[in-house]
């Protein structure tokens, strides 16, 4: 038995008469990767993405933003620029994220609990951990 093909080696190649010749880019796409496992680089890129633990403020925490939130709702016809540090809870696992929305307050929403900046972001009240508005003094002398 010989090693080196010298029996065959020399044949013409087959064409069908059937099938038409399959051009080179076409065999080579038969070759390509696939994805057996679709999905799976984006769960893991989900489970890889952190998030932050929200944290409750104590109840001196709570009496202080509420007095914040009165004083602005007070004054909610000047459109009060503020500062609102707020934790946005993450919808696809547990934890979130800590923003901070600074702009214009369009309007307070007492029943769903809301600030509606005027840019139409909503922040939730309960998740609201700090507010800061330079104008809290000038308000204030105003009043």
């Amino acid at each position: 038995m010989s090693d080196n093909y010298e029996d065959i080696i020399n044949l013409p190649h087959h064409v069908s008469i059937k099938h038409p010749h399959m051009k080179m880019i076409d065999r080579a796409a038969q070759f390509s990767p696939f994805a057996a496992l679709t999905g799976h680089g984006s769960a893991v890129a989900e489970t890889v993405r952190l998030t932050q633990e929200y944290s409750e403020p104590d109840e001196y925490e709570k009496n202080i933003i509420n007095e914040k939130l009165r004083f602005l709702s007070d004054c909610i016809a000047r459109h009060p620029e503020a500062e609102i540090t707020y934790f946005e809870p993450d919808k696809r696992k547990n934890g979130g994220e800590y923003l901070t929305a600074s702009g214009r307050i369009g309007k307070f929403d007492s029943y769903n609990r809301y600030v509606i900046m005027e840019d139409g972001r909503k922040i939730a009240i309960d998740f609201i951990s700090d507010i800061n508005c330079a104008s809290f003094e000038k308000i204030s002398a105003d009043l």
